[in-house]
């Protein structure tokens, strides 16, 4: 029996700045049918609340508390390790990170840095990592669906990089972070037997979350969905269908 929904957002619900067709209807399907919703982005060049403002602008409206990113479960890691940050992100990101304390001891964080991707700022990491200071990543992702509609280098090219120059490996704080979706599914009270994840990823969104222990994935052809991509992740999904719409059909008829 299905109990609870994680669901990715870009390449998902919209792309770009354009919704998915269907995907409004298809969200309003699961909340009418009492499914409890939270939504996993790995989206790690906008804040938090741009986020929710771009979804509202595109008349889909999600709770605060219903979303989660990798830059707040960072922010939550590095208060509660008593660590600064010595960050490698994307400009616009960093409002994420003000008003952390200072400590003494420091974290190197990575996340999809975009044109801040120089070799002075990877060059710096490195040194930092050297140095003893902890190596996190906001997220590890090979590549994501531009604004151009073409795919391009996302994140994990240059976690994998100063892993190798390093020889160290980086913690994962975003998806397949076990402890990212159980901390998606604890927050609405679902175990991870009576969830299904919904994503365009593969790898990252689907069979990170069957490792995690949910019960289902399926994976919809929209976004950044490759023919095949199925065919090259273990665990594979549980279900492939055409899109979101697909998806919430699929599991209405599982839900018991």
């Amino acid at each position: 029996m299905i109990k609870g929904v994680l669901l990715d957002i870009s390449g998902v619900i919209y792309v770009g700045n354009h919704v998915l067709p269907g995907a409004i209807d298809a969200l309003s399907r699961l909340r009418d049918a009492g499914l409890p919703m939270r939504f996993l982005t790995n989206t790690t060049r906008t804040p938090k609340k741009s986020i929710l403002s771009r979804l509202r602008n595109m008349r889909i409206h999600i709770a605060d508390d219903e979303m989660f990113t990798p830059a707040e479960v960072a922010r939550n890691w590095l208060t509660r390790h008593k660590l600064s940050p010595h960050l490698l992100i994307h400009p616009d990101l960093a409002e994420d990170f003000q008003g952390l304390a200072v400590h003494d001891a420091k974290a190197v964080l990575i996340g999809d840095a975009g044109q801040a991707f120089t070799f002075d700022a990877l060059n710096s990491a490195f040194r930092a990592l050297m140095g003893g200071a902890e190596f996190l990543a906001l997220a590890s992702n090979r590549t994501f669906k531009d604004f151009d509609g073409e795919l391009s280098l996302d994140a994990g090219a240059f976690v994998a990089a100063l892993e190798f120059a390093t020889q160290r490996r980086a913690t994962i704080l975003g998806k397949p972070s076990a402890s990212f979706f159980s901390t998606a599914l604890a927050s609405m009270g679902c175990d991870a037997a009576e969830a299904v994840m919904i994503g365009d990823d593969a790898e990252m969104d689907v069979s990170g979350a069957l490792a995690a222990g949910l019960a289902f994935g399926v994976l919809v052809r929209t976004g950044k969905y490759l023919a095949g991509a199925e065919m090259s992740v273990d665990p594979k999904p549980t279900a492939v269908v055409d899109d979101l719409p697909a998806a919430v059909q699929w599991i209405m008829e599982r839900r018991g």
